[in-house]
């Protein structure tokens, strides 16, 4: 499989670790969004999307996230051990969207989507800078975005 485009949205106003969202497109066919780009103790590193976990209220069965202590619907106390630890043995409250497979995979996702950050970067200190757009039908418009060919 080979990446034919990553899209780089910068966070150029926020002071948290959290540098810039992505797409990354294979093979022209298939796309994946809300890649978040941080900065952590290591320098940068890529995380999936993700969605919050959740679970039933005993008693009605709506849905609650698992960090919740009162259920929506009914308003029941929940426990608030109730989700399972992680490797780590934190508790598990997010889950993985899309990620890669294997270690080779997600290096090479990795490698492309922080090679194309830097290269936004260094876009957005030209005059007349424009964000690029995540969003919209346009995605795969020629010349939108910045093309990363994969290594």
């Amino acid at each position: 499989m080979r990446v034919t485009e990553v899209r780089v949205k910068l966070n150029l106003t926020s002071t948290d670790r959290l540098r810039g969202f992505c797409s990354i497109t294979f093979d022209g066919a298939f796309v994946i969004r809300d890649i978040k780009i941080i900065d952590g103790p290591n320098g940068l590193f890529v995380a999936m999307p993700s969605r919050k976990l959740m679970d039933h209220c005993p008693q009605c069965r709506s849905k609650n996230h698992m960090k919740a202590r009162y259920c929506n619907q009914c308003g029941a106390q929940l426990n608030e051990n109730r989700a399972g630890p992680d490797f780590d043995g934190r508790m598990k409250l997010h889950c993985d969207v899309a990620h890669p497979i294997n270690a080779s995979c997600r290096q090479q996702v990795s490698e492309t989507i922080i090679a194309a950050y830097k290269q936004e970067v260094e876009r957005s200190k030209m005059p007349g800078y424009v964000p690029q757009n995540l969003e919209g039908d346009d995605y795969m418009d020629e010349g939108a975005g910045t093309t990363a060919a994969a290594q």
